[in-house]
């Protein structure tokens, strides 16, 4: 999908400066073959190895938010069941100097149906793995085996970083 529509309408007014963005982690779990599951994505742009991630567009309910963007991203469908963690993620500079901050609002959700694949342009694959080799695959990715390890916990009230 790329960059939405409006921040490219923001960034012809405030150009390459920070804007504050919330964007959704969708923690995607279900019970496969092998015992839970957990979908993740390989990023286009960076290659990196993460859950589906995605920008809440204006008026956009969250949860929604998070919804659309793995059905986007992967051609899965999901409900999502509950926010587990709200955290600013630091500011960070894409290679064509755009700066961002996002506010991170990150959900555990339940897959309905859809086979994992890269639907959008956005990653080269989308596929299932266990959370063993969730925890692998992200280990070098200490920020986002976070995300996965506290969407796994039953922790039933959303965490805020103070």
């Amino acid at each position: 999908m790329g960059t939405p529509e409006f921040i490219e309408t923001l960034r012809e007014k405030v150009g390459h400066e920070l804007l504050w963005l919330t964007g959704v982690t969708a923690v995607v779990i279900r019970e496969g073959n092998r015992g839970r599951e957990v979908l993740l994505v390989r990023r286009t742009d960076s290659g990196r190895i993460t859950p589906v991630t995605g920008i809440v567009d204006p008026g956009e309910e969250p949860a929604v938010a998070a919804e659309r963007e793995v059905l986007e991203e992967a051609g899965v469908t999901i409900a999502a069941e509950r926010l587990v963690w709200v955290h600013a993620l630091p500011p960070m500079q894409y290679a064509n100097r755009d700066c961002v901050q996002f506010l991170d609002l990150l959900f555990r959700c339940r897959y309905l149906s859809g086979d994992a694949h890269p639907a959008d342009g956005e990653n080269t694959e989308a596929f299932w793995v266990t959370v063993d080799e969730a925890d692998r695959l992200l280990g070098y990715d200490h920020d986002m085996r976070r995300r996965v390890r506290l969407a796994l916990d039953d922790e039933p009230r959303a965490r805020f970083e103070r």
